[in-house]
């Protein structure tokens, strides 16, 4: 069964709340509301989230505020935040989210196809993520343990053409949403964000290739998660 990603949904207004629920439970992933930032930043303290769609004006701590703390922690810093707003003060307010670590900006009212598209790219990459995690944690209780894993009776070459499916799969997967990203436009922070993770499969790819028998050599190096 594959576990829903969670998406944050950050605005003071309970309405504007329950439109985005309207447009987003389409997606069936897990949407979970906050009514201000110091709510959201607790709730970014015990779940991880796919994307963050935040509200700019909110009283007390606004959205700008917020996205600063939640960039500051290491935790929620690599968490893609999507501006929402419903005025337009020109390109320096545009900038200033770009700088608070927004990967979008969009101005209400907004095309809710749009906006649900761009949060399945997100969407989309977050679950890719997690699968390469599995995969490499798969593969570095084999390389640590030298055995099997618990509940696991197949032997080393089981396991690895076992991984290595598991990760041919996921590769697969990467390579039809680099393929969509580039021909629908998308924003160029999804593009970036789909070719990390193009390179985190390489570099585990590689890792798994040299545990192959008569491959040679020292005990690969993982890729790192971050």
């Amino acid at each position: 069964m594959v576990q829903k990603a969670k998406i944050l949904l950050v605005d003071d207004r309970p309405e504007n709340l329950l439109a985005l629920e309207a447009i987003l439970s389409a997606l069936d992933q897990t949407l979970v509301r906050a009514s201000s930032g110091e709510e959201a930043l607790k709730a970014l303290l015990t779940d991880d989230f796919a994307v963050i769609l935040l509200d700019v004006q909110m009283p007390g701590m606004d959205g700008f505020e917020t996205a600063a703390h939640i960039k500051r922690r290491e935790r929620t810093r690599d968490i893609p935040i999507i501006f929402l707003t419903a005025i337009n003060h020109g390109p320096h307010h545009t900038f200033r989210g770009y700088a608070a670590g927004a990967v979008d900006y969009i101005s209400k009212p907004f095309d809710p196809w749009v906006l649900r598209a761009k949060v399945s790219v997100f969407v989309e990459l977050y679950m890719k993520n997690c699968q390469l995690r599995e995969q490499a944690a798969l593969l570095r209780l084999q390389l640590e343990g030298g055995g099997h894993p618990a509940g696991n009776s197949k032997g080393p070459a089981g396991l690895l053409a076992e991984l290595s499916a598991r990760l041919a799969a996921v590769e697969e997967q990467a390579e039809a949403l680099s393929k969509q990203l580039d021909d629908d436009s998308a924003d160029a922070a999804a593009v970036a964000t789909a070719a990390h993770l193009e390179r985190k499969l390489t570099g585990l790819r590689r890792a798994l290739d040299a545990l192959e028998p008569g491959a040679g050599g020292g005990a690969p190096t993982l890729p790192s998660q971050n």
